[in-house]
């Protein structure tokens, strides 16, 4: 919600979301943001997730600037950063540890937001601790949605029903509104395989680091004071390399690294749709444009979803109108992003002599460039 303190007090007076109801698809970190940012637009809120308790795991997670900046309009920064790492510069290096090129995280968002990064855990407690008295139903799925011109009608797995006046599809890459709702369109594979995993921090620096390889990649962050969250990946087709096989193509710290608790493994998949709504119907977050992680923007664009879309239920009477204005303002940002995120891939996928001869005669530029479009507000 990018407006005035002011407008947000005009806002909780007016509450024009008052007598309708909204059901968010999804507890991870784009329904916890849609269920926060639409606290005060007065409807009544209702959030179902597939999974049957919150889930207390998951990795480490990095937050550009932009996502700080999103987390701010959401009243959520101040807990965040407090128990995050703040991040000082991302580092690219060969796969001796040569560094390509360095970026200082304070100059590239300068005047927006600092960079952390935290455990998946702890952010999802601070957006969880912020909706509370909104109701949840865990371990709940919606089966069937049926709409008209008035409103959606879901059937949940538990055999209950409701009727709704907009419904958010917040549910991640597989998304179960997607397939009922858009014949699960839009789901792609990219060729690639991942690792993600925690590992001792030991004396790691509070800087983001990546070693390129031959068709592989390797990250480590600090994400506390204890622990480092690291990513490894490679095409598909060389998957049956395995953690280990992939680790040694990389000088240390990255085998000791590659030794941590692996938290999950899987292919990436990206999402592209031509559009994000059909009737009182939104997706939203990796369910609606998911890509590739290598800009970090995931949770970015996630939160920035959930106040653009509440400023734009604000700005409209109707809920159809209000979907159609946040898919205008939302498109082109967004699918900079899918763009940058393909460049990026296949500047890391050229062949290791000319890829690093690159990054280090442009690689300060060419990472600037990625991210000078996220630099206004959404």
């Amino acid at each position: 919600m990018w407006k005035s303190s002011s407008n947000k007090l005009s806002r909780v007076v007016s509450q024009h979301g008052i007598g309708r109801r909204v059901l968010v698809v999804g507890a991870g970190i784009a329904g916890l943001a849609v269920a926060n940012a639409l606290r005060e637009w007065g409807a009544e809120l209702e959030v179902v997730e597939r999974t049957p308790t919150p889930d207390p795991g998951g990795a480490g997670i990095f937050l550009p600037g932009n996502a700080v900046r999103g987390l701010r309009a959401l009243g959520l920064e101040e807990p965040v950063v407090d128990t995050a790492v703040r991040i000082g510069s991302q580092r690219l290096a060969d796969s001796h540890g040569r560094v390509l090129y360095e970026v200082d995280m304070t100059d590239l968002w300068r005047g927006i937001a600092p960079t952390v990064a935290t455990t998946r855990a702890n952010l999802r407690s601070v957006m969880l601790e912020a909706v509370d008295g909104v109701t949840i139903r865990w371990g709940t799925s919606p089966e069937a949605v049926v709409q008209d011109a008035a409103g959606v009608d879901v059937t949940f797995n538990d055999g209950t029903t409701g009727r709704y006046d907009l419904v958010v599809g917040a549910d991640g890459v597989h998304s179960t509104i997607r397939r009922l709702a858009f014949a699960d369109a839009g789901l792609q594979h990219t060729g690639l395989h991942v690792w993600r995993l925690l590992a001792p921090r030991g004396g790691m620096d509070p800087v983001w680091s990546a070693r390129l390889g031959r068709g592989t990649s390797f990250l480590m962050v600090p994400i506390d004071p204890d622990q480092a969250y690291c990513y490894i990946d490679v095409g598909a087709a060389d998957a049956d390399a395995g953690l280990d096989g992939l680790a040694e193509r990389f000088d240390r710290p990255v085998p000791e690294l590659a030794s941590g608790t692996v938290v999950h493994s899987g292919p990436i998949e990206q999402v592209v749709l031509p559009t994000w709504s059909t009737g009182q119907i939104l997706l939203v977050g990796d369910a609606a444009h998911a890509t590739t992680p290598n800009m970090a923007q995931g949770a970015a664009m996630a939160i920035e979803d959930a106040s653009v879309l509440a400023d734009a239920l604000w700005a409209n009477t109707s809920v159809s109108d209000a979907l159609q204005d946040y898919e205008r303002r939302r498109r082109r940002r967004v699918e900079w992003v899918q763009r940058q995120s393909i460049n990026r891939d296949r500047t890391r996928g050229m062949t290791p002599a000319v890829r690093d001869r690159v990054l280090r005669l442009v690689g300060k530029q060419l990472f600037h460039a990625n991210y000078k479009g996220l630099h206004a507000e959404p």
